[in-house]
């Protein structure tokens, strides 16, 4: 018994530490719309990133001769386009772009705001206010209509798009952090940090965004849909990468040209396979919020 109480003791802590984050992965693992959000998407990741090493196509040159095959015929499954580009090869390379813009501008539109919003609340006073305001009138204006100014100033390359939506897409990130740092500012350890000496560098970087966490991860996964929905509007309207490259939404827009000629082949894959990838990071995002409040409670 002398041996054994020591050891208890000593491992108490960390079990107590443990325990919310324990709760957090139970509930995420226990929302069924959470996981077959990240089965989907899952999916998705490996049909464009592998699928093109076994699904050998090339996207760059046109066969006129095998233009608008039916699907199902002899090395096409999903039949081809106007040109003869085999589709199911192109869904997968427009998949890679839609992806890459989308989560990279996704994070990157999180970390913008997320930085903002910290600062203007942890500052308060008349810099919040200042802040604020540019957020406000961000929002005002639409980031669907600033996009498409952009687009058509800009040459629309893959850096450009997600520079352009990440750019248009913080406004909401910054509010939401920002309601949190008004919060944290107050709290002890943040006052017993400041008392001590701490900067105010430190304290929106170590303790008022690291306890925001929660907050900023759930809205990474919005923000990414947004982001691959953005991409998708621009695209449609002709305004996305330039060819040869494409994206899920460039192949909605020129197929649906042919909708009255029955080409449903160059339409109902692209707009399915975005309806998926949109569908699956709000599931996880709403999985994600579950379980980050399931661990605030258990604290």
């Amino acid at each position: 018994m002398t041996v054994s109480a020591p050891l208890l003791t000593e491992q108490e802590p960390a079990a107590t530490a443990a325990g919310p984050y324990r709760r957090m992965v139970k509930s995420f693992l226990a929302n069924r719309l959470a996981l077959t959000g990240l089965v989907i998407l899952g999916l998705l990741l490996v049909f464009c990133f592998i699928g093109p090493l076994i699904h050998h196509t090339d996207q760059t040159h046109t066969r006129l001769a095998d233009a608008t095959l039916s699907p199902g015929t002899r090395g096409h499954l999903l039949g081809t386009d106007d040109v003869g580009r085999d589709v199911l090869g192109r869904l997968m390379v427009g998949g890679q772009t839609s992806l890459e813009i989308g989560i990279a501008a996704g994070l990157l539109a999180t970390l913008i705001g997320t930085v903002w919003g910290a600062i203007s609340g942890y500052a308060g006073g008349w810099i919040d206010s200042i802040m604020m305001r540019v957020v406000d009138a961000g929002i005002a204006i639409p980031a669907l209509f600033l996009l498409l100014v952009t687009a058509t100033i800009l040459r629309p390359t893959v850096p450009v798009q997600i520079l352009i939506i990440g750019c248009v897409s913080w406004l909401v990130p910054a509010r939401l952090v920002r309601a949190e740092a008004l919060s944290l500012r107050s709290r002890d350890y943040v006052q017993a940090m400041k008392a001590m000496g701490g900067g105010h560098r430190r304290a929106v970087f170590r303790h008022v965004i690291p306890n925001a966490i929660g907050t900023v991860v759930v809205n990474a996964t919005f923000q990414v849909a947004d982001a691959i929905l953005l991409i998708a509007y621009v695209s449609f309207l002709g305004l996305g990468v330039a060819p040869p490259k494409t994206d899920w939404g460039g192949m909605l827009s020129k197929g649906i040209s042919y909708t009255s000629e029955g080409y449903w082949w160059l339409i109902f894959p692209a707009g399915l396979a975005i309806v998926l990838v949109v569908c699956a990071f709000n599931c996880i995002g709403d999985g994600l919020r579950d379980a980050f409040e399931v661990r605030l409670q258990g604290r």
